[in-house]
């Protein structure tokens, strides 16, 4: 005779989500992932964020149905009491499922050859430039060429951190690192790292990293109250040096989106660096430093420092056209405070994110984050599948009447500086006060 099913409540689940006790639901099924948090693929955040509730949805969207099997191993033999599945997460699941079916997770097409043939071309001419040419313009266009080998490499990277680009994993990382730590200098242990805990929270200001970026960034008053990241594990103080800072992050946003690769580089280093566990340590380590050997050596090439410089600066401010490209997609979108839920994934996901309009000639400029949407439902879709499955999305969106958020270039930048700017003229209110600071009473003495 069969032993009757054991079921707790999802009160009681809630009890169970603390390190050394991690306990999550798929589809009504109680799993203890206590000690598997130290070996998840996609690092421990994920599985912290989403202990103690019912993950179906988040668990859908990012594993590929191969990874089913291997559940039972964490099965505690508890069942959910009260599990509930929503009409929207119901439909999401389907679709999810007849994309499954019609090859869409596996077609990848040829970008991955094209791309790596464009960025080829982008280093030879960059080189080339630097070495054999004497004028101060092919100089400057050079380091440019550097920006945009470094955004096409980012794209590259960042596919391969969702789903396999290459024919075999060992190809796949040979692939993230060439393009990530040795091009690009940014570690793809820390980008993964940071990525998957920004997709399972999208938009939450304490738990996803991609809207903490105080002193400099503010996307919302409610950052004022100085939160905690549950991220970086620190509080995010609003003080008066961030007040001074925030009150004009409209004019200095895209100056400083033109150094963001300096908060890349430092971000990579200091968790190579850290007590952290960090997967194929020593190979993040050697991609990186290839990358400060040869940057800095092509530097060097160059007549004079002014040029050095120039070329520094060119290739800077062309990479920090994707950097603005990230701010886009989340910054003007729907935020909240709190932790992430694994069971309104389709609700969570189209609520914090905007699309980019655009032509299909010009998907190699985006990189296939102008369908941000889609990209956040279905992460593991190759890049070249996004446009094709844009009607599907946009039609359960009207069904279930959520946003499909979507906008030209112009208009998400336009939208974005809004979004900064009432953010700033809130930071100015001084009936809030905040502990002073010097730089800001010294700018702001009247009279």
């Amino acid at each position: 005779m069969t032993e009757p099913k054991r079921y707790i409540t999802s009160e009681e689940l809630k009890n169970h989500k603390k390190s050394g006790d991690l306990w999550i639901s798929i589809q009504g099924k109680v799993y203890d992932v206590s000690e598997w948090v130290n070996h998840h693929p996609g690092g421990e955040h994920p599985l912290l964020n989403l202990a103690g509730q019912d993950a179906t949805d988040a668990f859908v969207a990012y594993h590929p149905g191969t990874a089913w099997q291997y559940l039972d191993k964490f099965f505690n033999g508890y069942y959910l009491e009260d599990y509930s599945v929503s009409e929207a997460s119901k439909d999401y699941r389907k679709l999810v499922y007849e994309f499954s079916k019609m090859g869409l997770f596996d077609k990848k097409g040829h970008t991955t050859f094209f791309t790596m043939c464009f960025i080829g071309i982008l280093f030879a001419l960059s080189v080339y430039g630097v070495l054999f040419c004497e004028s101060t313009w092919v100089h400057l266009i050079s380091g440019g060429l550097m920006g945009l080998l470094w955004i096409q490499s980012g794209w590259l990277g960042h596919d391969s951190g969702h789903y396999q680009i290459m024919l075999t994993p060992r190809l796949n990382r040979f692939a993230q690192v060439l393009t990530g730590n040795c091009l690009a200098g940014i570690s793809i242990a820390w980008w993964k790292w940071n990525h998957n805990s920004h997709h399972i929270a999208c938009n939450s200001l304490d738990y996803d990293p991609d809207l903490q970026h105080m002193p400099f960034f503010a996307v919302s008053s409610k950052l004022f109250s100085s939160i905690t990241s549950y991220f970086y594990d620190r509080k995010m103080d609003f003080d008066s040096f961030a007040r001074f800072f925030v009150s004009n992050q409209h004019f200095t946003f895209y100056p400083v989106m033109c150094l963001a690769r300096l908060n890349l580089w430092a971000q990579s280093l200091i968790l190579l660096f850290s007590n952290r566990k960090v997967h194929n340590r020593i190979q993040e380590f050697v991609g990186v430093l290839i990358f400060w050997i040869w940057y800095p050596l092509l530097v060097s090439c160059l007549p004079n420092w002014g040029e050095k410089v120039m070329f520094v600066m060119a290739s800077f401010t062309v990479s920090g056209i994707q950097h603005v490209q990230f701010c886009l997609n989340h910054f003007s979108s729907s935020v909240y405070v709190g932790p992430p839920k694994g069971n309104d994934w389709f609700e969570k996901q189209t609520n914090g994110t905007l699309g980019i309009e655009c032509s299909s000639w010009m998907d190699w400029f985006h990189g296939g984050l102008q369908f941000q949407v889609e990209h956040h439902l279905f992460p593991r879709l190759p890049r070249r599948q996004l446009r094709k499955v844009s009607p599907f999305v946009k039609e359960l969106c009207k069904k279930h009447g959520l946003p499909y958020n979507c906008a030209s270039f112009w208009e998400a930048n336009v939208m974005t500086v809004r979004t900064l700017k009432n953010a700033a003229l809130q930071a100015r209110d001084f009936t809030k006060p905040v502990p002073r600071n010097l730089v800001w009473e010294a700018v702001n003495t009247h009279g």
